[in-house]
């Protein structure tokens, strides 16, 4: 359980940084350099894969829905609606929307104890009040939403794959099958010019989101969801906006106001309320054991 904790956590840090370095590679084609930073990530995935003597797995076809479900919501969906909602509105509303995500993984997975529901709902007011409410437009609320329905399926489709294939198959087999995905996507955004040769800066951001945010970040967070469950995993979505907050701190990009502060006290203390969900039952399922 403790490993699962760090592990979700420390994951959900790591993808909140993303915001951070996304300002090395902002000037790249968007799309292009997603479908880049995947590919460098499966082929590190498919190394350690080998290394380890992980051999492919025979998939039944439920499995394999759930696989091309993961990639296409989970990964490029969700890439594509946040480029998207970003553009209509700026990065606050996508920003805000993303912040339900503990709530919708808490009902999404099953039925809620009250205080993981009260702890989620804590989360998404801190993550709300440190992403900022900005003004948006119908078509960036749309795509917000679409993000949040790919952020969703990112651990829900995974569930049923896990026991099987393991964490570091459902992240080599994930980020292989987006690669031809984002492509076809950046060649219908951005032609022949969806590709270029990066920048020093360009390719060391590149290098953090394929290494840190894709690789590592997804192997902790799928070796964590399945200790955990959607509901109390779904809590460390919240750090999303913290991480941010921290990043740009570190980098000198913006300085944290009172608000984010607040936002981010209102984080920590939604997930500990959650996650003291499962230490209260277990002591309500020991009493009648004891009379």
């Amino acid at each position: 359980m403790k490993n699962g904790i760090m592990g979700a956590a420390a994951a959900m840090f790591l993808v909140g940084t993303l915001a951070g370095v996304s300002g090395l590679v902002g000037a790249y084609p968007i799309y292009g350099g997603q479908a880049v930073r995947y590919l460098v990530a499966a082929v590190i995935l498919l190394i350690i894969t080998r290394v380890m003597g992980l051999r492919f797995v025979r998939m039944t076809g439920r499995e394999v829905l759930c696989l091309l479900g993961l990639t296409l919501l989970g990964l490029v969906f969700f890439n594509v609606a946040v480029v998207e909602s970003t553009r209509a509105s700026g990065p606050a509303l996508v920003g805000t929307v993303l912040g339900t995500v503990p709530l919708a993984l808490a009902l999404a997975g099953g039925r809620p104890a009250p205080r993981l529901l009260l702890g989620a709902g804590v989360v998404v007011a801190g993550a709300t009040l440190a992403t900022g409410l900005g003004s948006g437009t119908p078509e960036g609320l749309l795509w917000a939403l679409g993000a949040l329905v790919g952020e969703v399926s990112f651990s829900l489709l995974a569930i049923p794959l896990l026991p099987k294939l393991g964490p570091i198959r459902v992240s080599a087999y994930s980020t292989t099958l987006a690669v031809p995905m984002l492509a076809v996507v950046g060649l219908i955004d951005a032609g022949t010019g969806m590709l270029r040769v990066p920048t020093v800066a360009e390719a060391l951001g590149f290098a953090y989101l394929a290494v840190v945010v894709t690789v590592v970040a997804f192997f902790l967070w799928y070796n964590s969801l399945p200790k955990l469950g959607p509901g109390r995993a779904g809590l460390f979505a919240g750090l999303i906006p913290v991480a941010a907050i921290v990043t740009g701190a570190v980098l000198g990009v913006a300085m944290p106001s009172a608000y984010d502060l607040l936002g981010a006290g209102l984080v920590v203390a939604g997930i500990l309320i959650g996650l003291s969900a499962e230490r209260a039952g277990a002591k309500a399922a020991v009493r009648p054991s004891e009379a």
